[in-house]
C-alpha cells in the first residue's frame, strides 16, 4: 500500500504549529462486504480530530459522509476537503486515507456493482463520471437516509426480513439522490516533483503566509522560471489558480465552524468583496452557494 500524502488543515490558531495526527485501525470492511443480497453496506464509528484512518482500498466503490465535521481524503497525488454538508465518492480499488479534520460521526458506505451481482440498477456506478472521485452536495434527504441505514455488521445477527426490505428501499434512494446531487470541484491536484511537492505542501499548511509565487519558490532551491513551469506541466494550472483551490478548501473548513463570510476572507486574506469574486470566478456560484452558508440561513441556525 502506498504511502498516501496527508498533511493536516490547522485551524486558523493553530496554523503555524502542524499537529500531530494519530493513526487508528481499519474496521474490517469484509464485515460489511454489500452483496446481491444487501448492495449498499453502511458503517459508522465517531472519530476525534487529527486521527487518520490508515490507508487502504477495497474492491467495491463507496461513499463517505460526515455528520458535524470536516474530513479530508487524500489519494496519492491528490487532496479532498469535505465538510458535513457534501460527500465524497471513491471508486472500486483506489487506495485513500481519511483524516478528520474535526471530530464528528464517519459513515461510509459500500456499494455493490452491476457486474458483481447487483444487478441494472447499479449500471450508473460504470458510467465515466463514476469511475473518479468526486465531491457531492449532499442534500437533507441523503444526510436522513444515511443516518436510517443499518451499520450493523456481519459479526451481529442477521437482518430481519422487514428490516432487509426497508435497507433496499434506503439503499435505492441514496442512490438516487447521488445520482442527482450537484457535483462540487473541491479537489487540489498534487505534485510527483519533489521540489513543487514541497511548495504545495507549504501552501496547503497555510496559503496565506506569501502573497506570491517568488517568494514560495524561495525554499524549493530552483528558480522561479522553473517552479511556474512545474505548475504548468505537472499540474496543469498556473501557481495562482492552484493556490486559490487551496484557498477555496481552507474556506470549507472555515464555514463548517458557521463563521460569517466576512471572516472567513479575513483570515485568508481577503476583502469580502474580493473573496466573493474569487469564488464565483473559481465555482461558478456565490460564495455562500459554495460554503453552504444559505442552508445554515435556512434552518435558523
Amino acid at each position: 500500500m502506498p504511502k498516501l500524502p496527508v498533511p493536516p488543515l490547522p485551524s486558523a490558531a493553530g496554523r503555524k504549529a502542524l499537529r500531530a495526527l494519530s493513526y487508528v485501525p481499519l474496521l474490517d470492511p469484509h464485515l460489511y462486504q454489500p452483496s446481491a443480497q444487501r448492495p449498499v453496506r453502511s458503517k459508522m464509528r465517531e472519530l476525534r480530530r487529527d486521527t487518520q484512518v490508515a490507508p487502504h482500498s477495497h474492491p467495491w466503490a463507496q461513499m463517505a459522509i460526515s455528520m458535524g465535521g470536516v474530513i479530508r481524503l487524500s489519494l496519492d497525488h491528490a487532496t479532498y476537503i469535505v465538510p458535513p454538508s457534501r460527500a465524497i465518492w471513491v471508486p472500486a480499488g483506489l487506495p485513500h486515507a481519511v483524516t478528520m479534520v474535526e471530530t464528528a460521526k464517519l459513515y461510509t458506505l459500500y456499494f455493490l456493482p452491476a457486474r458483481a451481482g447487483a444487478g441494472a440498477q447499479a449500471a450508473w456506478m460504470d458510467q465515466p463520471a463514476w469511475q473518479q472521485c468526486r465531491v457531492l452536495q449532499a442534500s437533507e434527504l441523503l444526510r436522513a437516509l444515511v443516518r436510517e441505514l443499518s451499520t450493523d455488521s456481519d459479526a451481529d445477527a442477521p437482518l430481519a426480513p422487514e428490516a432487509l426490505e426497508r435497507e433496499h428501499h434506503l439503499s435505492a434512494l441514496v442512490c438516487d439522490e447521488m445520482r442527482r446531487a450537484e457535483v462540487m470541484r473541491l479537489g487540489i491536484v498534487l505534485p510527483r516533483d519533489k521540489r513543487l511537492q514541497h511548495l504545495c505542501e507549504a501552501v496547503l499548511d497555510d496559503p496565506t503566509r506569501h502573497a506570491g509565487l517568488e517568494q514560495w519558490a524561495l525554499d524549493t532551491g530552483a528558480s522561479l522560471r522553473t517552479v511556474a513551469r512545474l505548475f504548468r506541466s505537472e499540474l496543469g494550472c498556473t501557481f495562482t489558480q492552484w493556490r486559490q483551490q487551496v484557498v477555496l478548501a481552507h474556506a470549507v473548513a472555515l464555514a463548517a465552524q458557521h463563521l460569517p463570510i466576512a471572516h472567513i476572507a479575513a483570515e485568508l486574506g481577503y476583502t469580502p468583496s474580493a473573496f466573493s469574486a474569487m469564488v464565483r470566478r473559481s465555482v461558478g456560484m456565490t460564495a455562500a452557494a459554495f460554503l453552504g452558508q444559505h442552508q445554515l440561513q435556512s434552518s435558523g441556525r
